[in-house]
């Protein structure tokens, strides 16, 4: 996957960033083992076209000027209201050294007891991986389709292991299972019988009658 992303270095710092905000340009921070920290403004619309597509774990070639750096986006920052993107951290690599990434993982196939009302337990979303920059995956494949009986267990050493990378999370971890289905327990109320209902007196208040608050009228003798 080669995807490119276009910088700008800017000397807008501080509060003033607001005023790239305005004109739909994201301040962005590059920084890495070895580099020195520059400052950058990106262009919002390119630069969500390209995180949707690369996330955080794989290799942009950011450009900046006649420069090419291969760099990971590490972080963003979003209003939180909004939605809209405040600021960008990118992380520039070695591309001749291992680095570590948190790799999301795609649930492929479906499990044959979700037709007998067996309930998916999702219970890890990535794991992290070691290998040059350039070989980490965008994502890892898991095949939800082998948990055949309640209680079965996809876990971290089930998954298909590539070549150039290693996966570090603990192989044990849990990854999917299948749980029965829920039974739903539904509280019953039961209707009043005829004998459960007092008939109350009336008095007239101006025009209108109301009922008496005594549980039954009684008779002035």
């Amino acid at each position: 996957m080669n995807l490119e992303l276009r910088a700008q270095e800017r000397t807008v710092l501080g509060r003033k960033v607001q005023s790239l905000r305005e004109q739909n340009l994201v301040p962005a921070e590059l920084y890495g083992n070895g580099v020195a920290n520059m400052h950058l403004s990106l262009d919002e619309n390119e630069f969500l076209r390209i995180y949707r597509e690369a996330g955080e774990n794989t290799i942009i070639d950011l450009i900046i000027g006649t420069e090419h750096k291969p760099v990971f986006i590490h972080d963003i920052q979003r209003d939180p209201v909004g939605g809209r993107v405040l600021a960008a951290d990118l992380y520039q690599v070695d591309l001749t050294k291992k680095t570590t990434a948190h790799v999301p993982l795609e649930f492929v196939g479906e499990s044959p007891l979700t037709e007998e009302g067996g309930i998916l337990n999702r219970a890890l979303d990535e794991v992290e991986v070691e290998a040059l920059p350039a070989d980490i995956p965008h994502s890892i494949r898991v095949d939800i389709s082998v948990l055949d009986a309640f209680g079965k267990t996809v876990v971290v050493a089930d998954l298909a292991g590539g070549v150039n990378f290693k996966i570090k999370t603990e192989p044990e971890t849990v990854i999917a299972s299948i749980s029965e289905p829920r039974e739903e327990e539904k509280e019953v109320v039961a209707e009043p019988s005829p004998e459960d209902v007092q008939v109350v007196g009336k008095e007239k208040v101006g025009d209108e009658e109301v009922a008496d608050s005594g549980a039954a009228a009684s008779e002035e003798g």
